[in-house]
């Protein structure tokens, strides 16, 4: 047995978060695309099951208020405000991370006042975000400027709308500086959007603390509410009564029942909703949520730190030198929850890490993606999976 076989014995012993691990349905595969699809929380399918057979199966159209259907939207959204720092009553659940994205960003653009003409967006930005940002400088008759999160503070300035960023590079995994990125977009009188998707779940966000105006994130990775969960779209409590979301529903009226047919949104975070909810994606997002009672993101996020080191150490350990480089940052500052490997030939190298029982990913062209999820991954993952890496680029 290696020492950093043994080292990871002992990192597991002393761990805090271990225990949660038996809250998930997992097997003897290493599992490290967590960033990509979160693994099944054990007691979902008894949940989700129930739903099913009882709340529609029994009760049918009754479970919209006797079951609480109707009100999971705000309630679920409740659930995930702690995780990214944000007080009850601001985050929502409902629809797509990409159909989130377009209402927070037109409907930033909307609060930001006719005089500020101009978007700004991630350049590095999963390009789903990039996308939604060209259609909606169109639909609103602004012009769009793609930029690196380090450019944005030079290209400020008073005709700037709305800023749409990542908190965590998708692709390599680095964390970029929201506070200073929010006050810097504040100064100049516009407003910040962030996409959290790689951020929810894994590190603290702080949205109320730093003044975020609005923000996004996806739920089946860090969150593990399953594939395709709903996303949540969070907005500042302070601009709540004036977001002009672009696509108003009846779900999101002031009367849903009332079918007027003239628009008038509901108060609160309920404005952000749309058309009927996907109860059962919702209520199994729900049941997910329960893994984390008792859970502090603070101790989430060292025990990310701490295997995405030890993962680096074992990676260079086992590793000829110049085979794989790192392209997430060694900086605790700047480091996601994923760490990305540049190696020439990265897709056939995962496909072979797969069939050796270890599961990340790879982005092309070259990148081998490990995410690393506390709530279940151990240190002896990371050391199996650099341990089997190194045995295949040999």
């Amino acid at each position: 047995m290696s020492e950093l076989n043994l080292r990871a014995e002992r990192l597991d012993a002393a761990d805090a978060l271990a225990p949660l691990r038996s809250r998930f349905a997992l097997d003897d595969v290493v599992y490290l695309d967590g960033n990509s699809l979160g693994a099944l929380p054990a007691h979902v399918p008894d949940r989700v099951a129930d739903v099913v057979r009882r709340e529609w199966g029994e009760l049918r159209i009754r479970s919209w208020t006797e079951s609480g259907w109707w009100t999971a939207p705000e309630r679920i959204g409740d659930r995930i405000a702690p995780l990214v720092g944000a007080a009850p009553g601001q985050v929502v659940v409902g629809d797509s991370t990409s159909v989130n994205v377009f209402k927070a960003l037109v409907g930033a653009v909307r609060l930001a006042g006719d005089d500020r003409t101009e978007i700004l967006v991630d350049a590095t930005t999963f390009p789903t975000d990039g996308y939604i940002a060209e259609s909606a400088a169109r639909l609103t008759g602004r012009t769009l400027r793609a930029l690196t999160p380090d450019e944005v503070p030079g290209a400020l300035g008073p005709r700037t709308a709305a800023v749409l960023l990542n908190h965590v590079d998708y692709r390599t995994g680095r964390l970029h500086d929201l506070p200073s990125l929010t006050a810097a977009i504040h100064a100049a009188g516009a407003l910040a959007v962030w996409d959290l998707c790689h951020s929810a779940g894994a590190l603290p966000v702080g949205l109320d603390e730093h003044g975020v105006d609005l923000a996004v994130g996806c739920t089946y990775k860090y969150l593990n509410g399953g594939p395709g969960a709903p996303a949540f779209l969070y907005v500042r409590r302070e601009l709540q009564p004036r977001f002009d979301s672009p696509l108003p529903g009846w779900n999101s009226h002031a009367e849903p029942f009332g079918m007027s047919p003239r628009y008038a949104p509901a108060p609160g975070a309920a404005r952000g909703r749309v058309g009927t909810p996907d109860i059962l994606s919702m209520l199994a997002l729900e049941a997910a949520l329960d893994v984390w009672d008792g859970v502090d993101i603070d101790a989430v996020r060292a025990k990310s730190l701490a295997l995405t080191d030890f993962f680096l150490e074992c990676v260079a350990a086992y590793t000829e030198p110049g085979r794989v480089e790192p392209v997430t940052p060694a900086e605790h500052g700047r480091r996601g929850s994923q760490v990305s490997l540049r190696c020439d030939d990265a897709g056939e190298v995962m496909k072979r890490l797969i069939e050796a029982g270890v599961v990340g990913d790879f982005r092309q062209p070259d990148v081998l993606r490990f995410g690393f999820t506390p709530l279940y991954t151990t240190f002896a993952d990371a050391e199996r999976a650099a341990r089997i890496l190194g045995s295949l680029l040999r």
